[in-house]
């Protein structure tokens, strides 16, 4: 697996993949879909298929490691959103997850439920990740301003 000397970027991909993991598993059962994202996301940063489902498989060892930026915050809210949205099915618990988890993220408690709102919705629409991004981001500048 990792080494003992894992450097901070590898914690923080380690703490992305469990809270996925941890995401999927709330409606109860971890879904192949949800499993193949799970993959993609680790492996677009730079992990190993085997070091991913290992991750996974034990994700609850791992504790959250925030991202220092809201660059990385969002980008780890939307894969969660993302993700959710993985097997067709969005799942009350799901919901709740990644509302609570934008909240650990850094996020706004008054703002959080629209904020998965709004990404799920421009996931839905199909729009690309760095228009909901720059839609987002304007979002919480006025939320938030």
């Amino acid at each position: 697996m990792f080494g003992f000397f894992e450097n901070e970027q590898t914690r923080k991909v380690k703490s992305h993949i469990q809270n996925l993991a941890a995401l999927a598993k709330a409606d109860g059962h971890l879904d192949e879909r949800e499993m193949s994202f799970i993959v993609t996301v680790g492996k677009r940063n730079g992990m190993r298929a085997d070091q991913i489902r290992s991750i996974v498989a034990n994700s609850s060892l791992n504790r959250l490691v925030v991202p220092d930026n809201d660059s990385e915050r969002f980008d780890q809210i939307f894969d969660m959103v993302d993700m959710m949205l993985a097997d067709g099915i969005v799942d009350d618990s799901e919901m709740d997850f990644c509302t609570i988890m934008a909240e650990k993220l850094g996020f706004r408690k008054d703002i959080v439920g629209l904020l998965v709102k709004k990404i799920s919705q421009g996931v839905k629409d199909g729009m690309d990740r760095e228009v909901i991004k720059a839609d987002t981001q304007a979002f919480l500048r006025t939320a938030c301003g």
